[in-house]
């Protein structure tokens, strides 16, 4: 028997593990990150936003992503739907699962349109991921200048009105590359209070790339110009996955690092080449080393078909 997306989710909460939401814009890196979790043995999400669906337009996407999904274990996700009309559309293109976000709507409102998505996408077979709180930060279409943590109380009345199948969570997390100015924290007190509520229910963090220092001065020496930036400390995500329920973290910043930092590179040192392939290759196995590494740093989940 086939195992779906809902095993997968189930098995991480037993088993303490999680499943990665990498997510995707070219051939190149979805190559590297099947690549990745083919070789680790595990489970992965391609994830792919609004953004990233209109700029690889939406019959080469599909395309891509369901030779991708011959896979054991590879499984499509839309990544920050805004409207109930696009994430219709991706339920009914056959994503495995679909987020609809209307963290940034009052409550309600909220509540309105996560459950339409939701009695839409179960009579299809497909998950559905809500928000409730908003993170800071920039990725792609998704903006936010403030930052609303998520209410415990109000969190169990979103699962039990919406039915949705995943919650995505704001304790402390940020969009984009600049994270912290600050301390660098998750607010676990927050997360103790909402799995109170909803025990054993799957829990999502996203704006949870860890920015590898090495990678942003590789950058800068090849070009760049990065300003210093801090991202999400894997100590704070292991404790998230290993003594908690998160058990989808998202994580694109860290994608696109990677993928500059080797096409930089490439070209600096070889500056006569006009072929496109002489700098993507070399991409496409940065970022399948850098799904390896988080699936053995943090993902926890290979071997795990």
């Amino acid at each position: 028997m086939k195992k779906d997306l809902k095993f997968y989710l189930n098995k991480a909460i037993k088993e303490g593990f999680c499943l990665g939401a990498l997510n995707f814009s070219n051939m190149e890196c979805l190559q590297g990150i099947v690549e990745g979790a083919k070789e680790m043995n595990s489970p992965i999400i391609i994830s792919v936003s609004e953004g990233a669906l209109k700029y690889m337009q939406e019959d080469y996407c599909i395309s891509l992503a369901n030779v991708a999904r011959k896979n054991k274990g590879i499984f499509l996700h839309l990544d920050h739907g805004k409207s109930y009309e696009i994430c219709k559309k991706c339920i009914d293109l056959g994503f495995d699962s679909v987020m609809i976000d209307g963290s940034s709507l009052p409550f309600q409102d909220n509540i309105k349109i996560t459950k339409k998505v939701v009695n839409y996408a179960h009579k299809k077979g497909v998950l559905v991921e809500g928000e409730l709180g908003q993170l800071m930060g920039i990725e792609d279409e998704v903006s936010s200048q403030t930052s609303h943590y998520t209410d415990p109380d109000k969190a169990k009345e979103f699962v039990d009105k919406t039915g949705v199948d995943t919650l995505a969570i704001a304790i402390g997390t940020s969009h984009g590359a600049y994270k912290y100015s600050g301390e660098k924290t998750l607010h676990f007190d927050i997360l103790k209070e909402i799995e109170k509520l909803l025990p054993n229910f799957p829990l999502v963090l996203h704006g949870a790339s860890t920015v590898d220092q090495s990678v942003i001065e590789k950058i800068n020496e090849y070009g760049g110009e990065l300003k210093s930036t801090n991202g999400i400390p894997k100590n704070l995500l292991k404790k998230a996955v290993k003594q908690h329920n998160i058990v989808k973290i998202n994580t694109d910043t860290d994608l696109r690092l990677a993928t500059t930092m080797k096409v930089r590179e490439v070209l600096i040192n070889n500056s006569q080449t006009i072929d496109p392939r002489d700098y993507l290759k070399p991409a496409r196995e940065e970022i399948k080393a850098t799904t390896i590494r988080k699936i053995k740093e943090l993902f926890y989940s290979s071997n795990k078909l």
